[in-house]
């Protein structure tokens, strides 16, 4: 139900998915008077009576709208029904109700977001958090690793992805005081074996895909979301606006386009839609809110990978071992309203 488009977006997205993957089910949680046309074997609905707008409050979420479908797709993973949820909703209400109802895994104090974005070598490189939680401690970014290097494993079969920690030079001495100490705990879990560390990388790195995985706090890494996803924009709108010019820019801008057309399908945020919500004891997974069928599928299609690849267990498993070195702070602090739409 939620997202910029609903259900004219996510159930074509949803048929379509089923008929890629022929051993997956779908519940599709919402109103039964806007999903009621959507007939499949391997899918059924389950009611909700209310949905989640983009711009409620987490509080309403949280105690006005207790059946909302949001909450009632992750009561579904609460109690087994489901092995994954999918919600192109509100963020921040996502993320509260998914700490609140599934909590978060022995060893992690704060959920993170977790987002692919494209890099220069034809792949992806996985940057966490990515709104979630704004100030960060050195133990979360130790956290966010630890959780990071098991999604990455779990989804690309890759048993030691590198990690790398996001700063303003690679140097050990640069950076803020929380930068130096994150940099010395992962360190200590690289020596311990629980961690594949790079060391500090930049911005840049991110998109030259230096590390698999580039670990920051939630301010930074929103920004660099959200450039990553203008940088598709103002090529589409480089194109068509040079098409409309004199004869002369028409041939320059035809000459360039394959280039650019491959260049920016590259950076395509729709291919790599699907953030997973880390550090709970459930798989959930966040579209874009503005995600078109194609990129709602591919959020599907992450879920369902993390499913199928026991994301859970291994996440569970990495932080059991770390756990010597994950000493929490704030356990009991409550999640700041997410900020990544």
């Amino acid at each position: 139900m939620g997202g910029d488009h609903g259900p004219r977006v996510t159930l074509p997205a949803c048929r379509h998915f089923l008929e890629q993957h022929p051993q997956a089910q779908l519940l599709l949680v919402g109103l039964p008077q806007s999903l009621q046309d959507f007939s499949h074997p391997r899918a059924r609905v389950v009611a909700a009576s209310e949905v989640v707008a983009m711009d409620d409050a987490v509080e309403i979420a949280l105690r006005k709208k207790k059946d909302s479908s949001m909450r009632v797709a992750l009561q579904q993973v609460k109690d087994g029904q489901a092995q994954a949820a999918v919600s192109a909703g509100n963020t921040g209400a996502l993320m509260a109700l998914a700490r609140y109802l599934l909590k978060t895994v022995e060893g992690i104090d704060r959920p993170a977001i977790a987002y692919p974005l494209p890099n220069a070598k034809g792949g992806a490189t996985t940057v966490l958090d990515l709104g979630a939680n704004v100030d960060c401690t050195e133990q979360h970014l130790l956290q966010f690793a630890v959780m990071g290097s098991a999604l990455v494993s779990a989804l690309k079969n890759e048993e030691q992805p590198s990690v790398g920690l996001l700063n303003i030079g690679e140097e050990i001495i640069k950076g803020s005081e929380v930068i130096k100490k994150a940099g010395e705990l992962l360190r200590s879990a690289a020596a311990s074996g629980d961690l594949n560390f790079h060391g500090n990388v930049e911005g840049n790195d991110i998109f030259k895909g230096t590390t698999d995985i580039v670990v920051c706090d939630g301010f930074v890494g929103n920004v660099a979301l959200k450039t990553s996803e203008g940088l598709a924009s103002m090529i589409g709108g480089f194109l068509k606006e040079e098409f409309s010019r004199s004869p002369l820019t028409k041939v320059a801008a035809l000459m360039a386009y394959p280039v650019l057309a491959a260049f920016k399908r590259r950076v395509d945020y729709r291919r790599y839609n699907g953030a997973a919500l880390l550090g709970l004891r459930g798989l959930v997974f966040k579209s874009h809110g503005s995600a078109d069928e194609f990129a709602f599928g591919q959020a599907l299609n992450r879920a369902y990978d993390a499913a199928r690849n026991q994301l859970l267990e291994r996440v569970q498993a990495r932080i059991a071992h770390a756990r010597p070195l994950l000493a929490g702070g704030d356990a009991d602090a409550q999640p700041a309203e997410a900020v990544a739409t």
